[in-house]
């Protein structure tokens, strides 16, 4: 056990979707992290933290909401780099967080631009950072962790679609989990140690299933039936971009490695659906208004099929006129001319 202060994952009560949604991206971080949503108080925090312990190097890293972008990236120092011709480097956050998890808590109130520069960073798993003519890179290969509250801002579109996964947790929990979850911490708390030997084997067990399926992920297909099946789906929801496709598609396959599968089923595919379309899916399109010709038309055929049922029920009076609307109003006095004698 690498830190016995993350309250374990597999300790935590409830929250199934976003415990398989953290899964998949130890197990595959190519699908590009996850992005927690939720209001205050729903333990984001700690699942991310309890994800750490999945990982090899059990490495969690956060960054600070008012870090700076020499924070995030790093810096270099330049006078060292003149006078011993080469680049000295102090590593910033997306170093500290190779191998492990980097945690962005409302990552919806950062600055875009550094929001743009560390997905670049997940996306690519290179952090690359230049000064005056003179660079460094260096690898930053880690499960990106973001978490928002919604009612305190929402994240760009553009910035919201970079992320893999998304999974949205509720604030109204049923009383007797409520109870589960305070009764669990409280035994934290009270002693972190004891708690987590005693949730050892079911810890040891997740950190193993994920093992396995990493080590089983390369040898399932990326097959054209199920690219298809997905690509039709990700029409259907009106998603802008492919990023959605491809995302969809790594997770189904980890979703596959995850349950000891060889191939990935439609099965794999309907059960990561919702993390993939979720911050993706758009309103059906309006439809376009009618021509002028076509909304009359309507009432013409209406006129017509009147016209028809009044001559059916007219049929006899040959003779007879349309009805008229007659004016009502005051009755006009009419001169009476003297009777001829």
């Amino acid at each position: 056990m690498t830190d016995t202060s993350h309250f374990p994952l597999a300790a935590v009560v409830g929250a199934d979707d976003l415990k398989l949604a953290l899964c998949l991206t130890a197990i595959d971080p190519k699908i590009g992290g996850v992005l927690i949503e939720g209001p205050r108080g729903m333990a984001k925090s700690t699942l991310a933290r309890g994800l750490a312990d999945l990982l090899a190097s059990g490495q969690f890293v956060t960054l600070p909401l008012g870090a700076t972008e020499e924070r995030l990236v790093g810096t270099l120092d330049l006078e060292a780099a003149l006078g011993e011709g080469r680049a000295r480097f102090s590593p910033g956050v997306l170093a500290k967080a190779d191998g492990g998890v980097l945690y962005v808590d409302e990552v919806n109130l950062l600055p875009d631009h550094l929001v743009d520069l560390l997905l670049d960073v997940a996306a690519s798993g290179v952090n690359l950072v230049e000064r005056d003519g003179i660079s460094h890179r260096h690898p930053a290969r880690f499960v990106l962790i973001g978490t928002m509250n919604p009612e305190e801002g929402e994240l760009r579109p553009q910035l919201l679609d970079r992320f893999g996964l998304n999974v949205a947790l509720s604030g109204q929990t049923a009383p007797q989990q409520r109870g589960q979850i305070i009764r669990r911490r409280l035994d934290f708390d009270a002693a972190p140690e004891a708690f987590c030997e005693q949730w050892a084997p079911e810890q040891q067990a997740l950190k193993a299933q994920c093992e396995t399926a990493r080590a089983r992920l390369s040898a399932i297909e990326l097959d054209d039936l199920s690219l298809a099946m997905i690509t039709e789906r990700c029409f259907a929801a009106g998603v802008d971009g492919l990023r959605a496709d491809l995302v969809w598609l790594r997770a189904a396959r980890a979703h596959a490695a995850w349950r000891g599968g060889s191939s990935i089923s439609e099965a794999d595919i309907d059960a990561v659906a919702d993390f993939a379309l979720r911050h993706r899916r758009q309103a059906q399109p309006p439809q376009p208004p009618a021509s002028s010709g076509q909304a009359d038309e309507p009432q013409v055929q209406s006129a017509q099929q009147d016209a028809a049922q009044g001559q059916r029920q007219g049929e006899g009076n040959w003779g007879a006129m349309p009805a008229h609307a007659v004016a009502t109003g005051a009755r006009r006095e009419v001169p009476i001319w003297p009777k001829k004698p």
